[in-house]
């Protein structure tokens, strides 16, 4: 049986924190990413990098999206570092966050430690151009064409907080 598709990070393993380079309160670039296995027929594949804990882990009311690309080449095995559109593999599309920018947005988060999920989906076609899609546009797209999904989940609670004093629960 072929090994399932698998998604990590040279910078961070799954469960642990993201570091601090890749937020909002660092240099807001992308961790670069690698991924194997993509099951037999895939034809491209697409990441969203997502916050399903905003914006309080304690009372979740939404999913804050932190990047969207999609028709990753299937061939493709790694983003880079800061993986801006200019070093996108070739035909690799991104789409709306919920910053309302196209590209990256680290994790800023108001309160709490919270959850991101990188997802990376392997799927069974080559999806047409979308225009500027978010979250939802892209998972409504990719709905029945997904043959394999794999996911690494990094951790952030902001450091240095506005204001006075520190925030209660605040990590040493």
């Amino acid at each position: 049986m072929p090994k399932p598709l698998s998604l990590s990070s040279p910078r961070f393993k799954n469960g642990d924190l993201i570091p601090i380079a890749y937020t909002g309160e660092g240099e807001d670039i992308s961790p670069p990413l690698h991924w194997e296995n993509p099951p037999a027929g895939t034809k491209s594949l697409a990441l969203i990098v997502e916050d399903p804990d905003a914006p309080d882990p304690k009372k979740p009311q939404r999913i804050y999206c932190h990047q969207i690309l999609y028709n990753i080449p299937p061939g493709t095995q790694t983003l880079p570092e800061a993986a801006e559109p200019d070093v996108l593999p070739p035909g690799t599309r991104q789409g709306l966050n919920d910053f309302g920018n196209m590209g990256y947005g680290g994790p800023m988060p108001p309160i709490g430690r919270h959850r991101y999920f990188f997802r990376l989906y392997a799927l069974d076609s080559v999806l047409p151009d979308l225009g500027r899609p978010t979250r939802a546009d892209l998972l409504k797209a990719i709905d029945g064409h997904v043959l394999g999904q794999a996911e690494l989940v990094g951790l952030y609670e902001k450091t240095h907080h506005r204001g006075a004093g520190t925030h209660p629960g605040a990590s040493a």
